[in-house]
């Protein structure tokens, strides 16, 4: 019997404990019309992004009467502090079992768009997981939601990304 084969589950004390509890919040600077302008430069490189991110005068006769971001637009992409890296899980023998990840993907649901002048905040909890055994082994699908408001308080996204542990 190897090492591997005794562990019977990858679900932490840590996470029973945290799941379903939001995490503290994070604000963002003011959003600019400059930094939408720039991601949308960006994001449609080397085309030519669509006007309602850049043409003030084109956006007013739209539905939103003014600019707005781009769905994937993160006024949270330029930190001035940046929390440490979380340390790696694989000890010093080798990686072993629930030592190894990969991203399991992301879904995004979208409420209103950022506009120029919006305060974005973030708050990010641990919404569930499923554990079961794979081709892998044992293994960890963990689903961990965020979601951005406005100034407002109006939902603008929510992401739930699933993180594979096995």
């Amino acid at each position: 019997m190897t090492s591997e084969s005794k562990v019977e589950t990858l679900v932490t004390k840590d996470m029973e404990e945290r799941k379903g509890v939001w995490g503290d919040e994070k604000v963002a600077p003011p959003v600019s019309e400059s930094d939408i302008r720039k991601w949308a430069i960006a994001s449609y490189w080397p085309d030519k992004p669509p006007a309602i991110f850049w043409d003030e005068n084109y956006a007013k006769g739209t539905r939103w009467a003014g600019l707005i971001a781009p769905n994937d637009f993160n006024p949270f992409a330029w930190p001035i502090d940046r929390p440490p890296a979380a340390p790696g899980r694989a000890t010093a023998g080798g990686a072993g079992v629930g030592t190894r990840g990969m991203n399991g993907g992301q879904v995004e649901t979208f409420g209103v768009p950022m506009r120029p002048g919006d305060v974005i905040t973030s708050r990010t909890r641990l919404k569930d997981w499923n554990e079961r055994t794979t081709r892998l082994g044992l293994t960890l699908f963990t689903n961990t939601e965020t979601e951005w408001r406005n100034q407002k308080g109006e939902h603008v996204k929510t992401r739930i990304s699933t993180g594979i542990r096995y």
